[in-house]
């Protein structure tokens, strides 16, 4: 057979250990690989390259995607459809595996369907990991890490200054990092997309911390939101999937905190750091299982797959259940954690 695969929407450490663990599967059965550049661009612009044993060498632990990715959505483009699967007839492919998040893989979703005669089986990534098919998504574990440390580093920072810092981070519609890296780091308030927060409650929060005699430190997730409405921010831009470019609640509610409080206040906005560098282990490995069982689904004749994390084992589940809903956090789990949100 002949396998594409394409990496689409944002960077995630672990995606060239996915491409890495197809490329070596598919080459030891017989079967050869084709890249698509730059997500379902390349196969709107017939930008391919040949995958081989030589091409994967060394992808292990470097972060990024060296097929490069983008967030083009074929179905927003008058002919899009088309284009993409005569390109994939052009090319002779007879499976193609999307490696992606909810977008992506809700493009993947329309392809299957589309009658088209070619295989698909999508690989889930995000470092949100908020989509609902599977328990866990390769790239948390490493944004979480990343947050997690830079959190240890601002506590002696804080004390020394007693001022409030405000860590801003990923997750547009689930909290899942600004969840796992407040936990881990010892965050005194966290603040996510689930639960719209009491402004005066966050800030009696830290008042209290610092008559405790330390300075606190809130975690928030770019898609937080005041229970008031008010330091809704975004820069008011859409990409190909109709999301508002987010950014800015983490600067905006320190300005607040630093007048309520008295206290000086400082945003840190770690953005892309989250994204960037070498996967964890963790990450690595969960991220090799995806792509040799995506390469298992493609031989036995399975489409409109994902492969995700169920309990230890990896299986396949349908496409469409798994980006009919997000994964959001269950805040009745986290009630009994010493976990304030605010």
């Amino acid at each position: 057979m002949r396998i594409g695969i394409l990496t689409g929407g944002g960077d995630c450490p672990g995606l060239n250990a996915v491409i890495r663990a197809v490329v070596r599967k598919a080459t030891a059965s017989g079967d050869e690989v084709v890249g698509f550049r730059d997500g379902w661009r390349g196969l709107l612009e017939d930008d391919a390259v040949p995958l081989d044993l030589a091409a994967v060498r060394g992808l292990l632990p470097r972060g990024g995607t060296v097929l490069g990715t983008s967030r083009t959505n074929p179905y927003a483009l008058e002919g899009g459809p088309e284009r993409v699967l005569g390109c994939l007839a052009a090319h002779g492919i007879d499976a193609l595996v999307p490696v992606g998040g909810e977008d992506t893989l809700g493009v993947a979703a329309k392809l299957a369907d589309s009658g088209a005669g070619v295989r698909v089986v999508g690989v889930p990534k995000t470092i949100d990991n908020d989509l609902d098919g599977t328990d866990y998504t390769f790239g948390f574990d490493t944004a979480v890490g990343v947050a997690m440390e830079a959190i240890d580093r601002l506590h002696t920072t804080g004390d020394s200054h007693h001022r409030t810092l405000v860590v801003e981070v990923m997750g547009r519609h689930a909290g899942w990092i600004a969840l796992h890296a407040g936990m881990a780091g010892g965050a005194n308030v966290v603040l996510v997309p689930e639960r719209p927060f009491d402004v005066d409650a966050v800030v009696a929060h830290c008042l209290h911390r610092f008559e405790s005699g330390y300075s606190p430190i809130v975690v928030v997730s770019e898609g937080a939101r005041p229970a008031d409405g008010e330091l809704v921010t975004s820069t008011g831009q859409t990409d190909a999937f109709g999301h508002v470019r987010l950014g800015g609640i983490g600067a905006a509610l320190a300005a607040v905190l630093e007048e309520r409080t008295g206290r000086e206040s400082r945003a840190v906005v770690l953005g892309h750091v989250q994204r960037g560098g070498t996967p964890s282990a963790f990450d690595r490995v969960l991220a090799t299982r995806f792509g040799l069982a995506a390469v298992d689904a493609v031989q036995a004749g399975l489409s409109g797959v994902m492969v995700a994390l169920r309990g230890t084992d990896v299986v396949p589940v349908p496409i469409a259940e798994a980006t009919a809903r997000l994964k959001l956090v269950p805040l009745e789990r986290y009630a009994e954690a010493e976990v304030f949100f605010g």
